[in-house]
């Protein structure tokens, strides 16, 4: 598909998006400087500021990237502040950290991604070295059935408040199945019978159907994801950017 239009034809939103701030951008430049691009109506001439827009784009096409990337974060701020409150407000007993903490870091996980797997040290290194930072975990089964059955059970174990000791046992395991799941709930003090019978609770259910929800609007396509201030993280990112991200959190709030 071409990059600047969809299968319809159209400008795709992004090009249009910026095109409209490069307009707004110059216009406000020629309303207040007044080179000459005015109609007689005293308002700005649409055709002279394409004109200009266009002409600057093409001398200078380094400056495309930059702006697809502050249209892009604009965007991802203003979806992440409507739903600010259901994101950071977590399921009972699935977070750990500070009770009142002054950032908190959502993490979108799939207990059968190698990539979440990957990004539960960074995550506990994180909780280890930062006593103000609270992270909230949201299951997002994705990955297959037995992701929503290891999902539910975390959630379970989540309602017996030993959600983290099960979720990092489970992913110590590697990819789920219903016997990993009973060893890592024997081991974490859980009984096999009663997490199954909670994993099927209405509101476990209701949950990932939120959670699920909740990624749709994000654009999310995969896992692990992390939310942090006005930030959207995709990937195993590390550390040092969760890390950064925090403290970019910290510093405007």
């Amino acid at each position: 598909m071409n990059r600047e239009k969809g299968r319809d034809g159209r400008r795709a939103p992004w090009l249009a998006g910026m095109a409209g701030l490069l307009l707004g951008g110059a216009a406000t430049a020629l309303a207040i400087g007044g080179d000459g691009a005015m109609a007689q109506s005293g308002q700005p001439d649409r055709a002279a500021i394409e004109a200009i827009v266009r002409d600057y784009i093409l001398n200078h096409p380094e400056i495309l990237p930059e702006a697809m990337e502050r249209l892009q974060a604009r965007e991802v701020s203003k979806r992440l502040e409507a739903d600010r409150q259901a994101l950071e407000t977590p399921f009972p007993g699935a977070w750990a950290g500070a009770a009142k903490p002054d950032v908190t870091l959502v993490m979108f996980t799939d207990y059968s991604c190698g990539y979440c797997r990957a990004s539960v040290a960074d995550v506990d290194r994180l909780l280890a070295e930062d006593p103000r930072l609270r992270v909230v975990w949201r299951e997002l089964p994705i990955l297959g059935p037995q992701s929503e059955e290891a999902a539910r059970a975390a959630l379970a174990a989540a309602g017996q408040g030993r959600y983290l000791d099960f979720h990092r046992r489970i992913f110590a395991g590697g990819v789920p199945n219903e016997a990993k799941l009973a060893r890592a709930g024997a081991a974490a003090g859980l009984d096999a019978a009663k997490l199954k019978a909670a994993g099927a609770s209405p509101a476990i259910g209701r949950e990932i159907e939120t959670n699920i929800a909740l990624a749709t609007r994000l654009g999310l396509s995969g896992t692990p994801a992390f939310v942090i201030g006005n930030q959207l993280l995709t990937g195993a990112v590390g550390h040092d950017a969760l890390k950064k991200a925090i403290a970019e959190a910290r510093a405007r709030s």
